[in-house]
């Protein structure tokens, strides 16, 4: 069995920027930088059998590459928040990559979770309780104004997640190249 999710890496100077506002964060978990990226789809924990035909599946796929930015912070978990994320600025070709990618891991028998997708970056976790929202919430709302240039997203990365204390270690399975972006998505 391997723990596994489809993400999107992110180019080294997009991480650095998101490591500069992190530091500039009152955060009491933060995600460290080469674990920094955008989840795809997350399979849990998948025979290797199993894994091998969501690996095809993927293989299989030809999507374009497109240009993804980041813009803005938000918060999972309401009132008792339990992590903080970038957001991602809306993106067709994003959801349309997400969707395929999806498709491919479910015709390979896996079951996915049915929660809408929420492209977004993980920067930190942590227990609802020891979230210290009177200095979070400002901080974050004082970053919302954090926005990252445009980005190619040319690739996509199928990863092993090895769960370890005080956070998970990340591995690269296999890599997956998207095609030369079309014309039109490329004169954006």
């Amino acid at each position: 069995m391997t723990r596994a999710f489809v993400a999107l890496p992110l180019p080294e100077d997009i991480r650095s920027e998101l490591v500069l506002l992190q530091a500039a964060l009152p955060l009491p978990r933060q995600v460290s930088p080469e674990n920094l990226h955008l989840t795809l789809a997350f399979l849990g924990d998948v025979p290797d059998l199993l894994l091998e035909e969501v690996h095809h599946g993927l293989e299989a796929l030809a999507v374009p590459g497109f240009e993804l930015r980041l813009r803005g912070l938000g918060l999972f978990g309401g009132r008792r928040p339990h992590n903080l994320h970038a957001q991602v600025v809306p993106e067709p070709a994003l959801t349309h990559l997400q969707a395929k990618v999806a498709q491919a891991v479910r015709r390979a028998g896996v079951k996915l979770d049915s929660r809408r997708f929420v492209p977004h970056v993980t920067l930190a976790r942590f227990a609802p309780e020891s979230a210290d929202l009177s200095r979070l919430e400002p901080a974050v709302a004082g970053a919302g104004l954090f926005a990252t240039a445009p980005f190619m997203v040319d690739r996509f990365l199928l990863m092993r997640s090895i769960l370890r204390q005080p956070e998970a270690v990340y591995d690269e399975l296999a890599e997956y190249r998207l095609n030369p972006p079309r014309a039109s998505a490329a004169a954006h």
